[in-house]
């Protein structure tokens, strides 16, 4: 079964600015995206890493769900080394 946190309740349950739950979520979802295309297509940590170029390290560590200290633009550097795009919604908050 898949469940899936919004920001704001992520946000509620840790006590931390809704801004940061968001950033979470979407950091989650963006690597997650990109475990799922380097299984697909059978990439190492050291070829993500080469295309992306962040050290195998660092790719490895986000890759295992370290989240602290990475950005988004590292994030992104992932999405597409692994031939991916993002792209992101806005809408009015309800």
């Amino acid at each position: 079964m898949k469940r899936t946190t919004s920001a704001k309740r992520l946000s509620a349950q840790l006590g931390i600015p809704a801004a940061r739950g968001l950033e979470a979520v979407l950091k989650a979802q963006l690597i997650a995206a990109v475990c799922r295309e380097a299984d697909r297509q059978g990439l190492t940590h050291a070829q993500i890493a080469e295309r992306s170029g962040l050290p195998r390290s660092a790719v490895t560590g986000i890759v295992s769900g370290s989240l602290q200290k990475v950005t988004i633009d590292r994030v992104l550097r992932l999405v597409e080394a692994v031939g991916l795009e993002a792209e992101i919604k806005l809408r009015r908050a309800a």
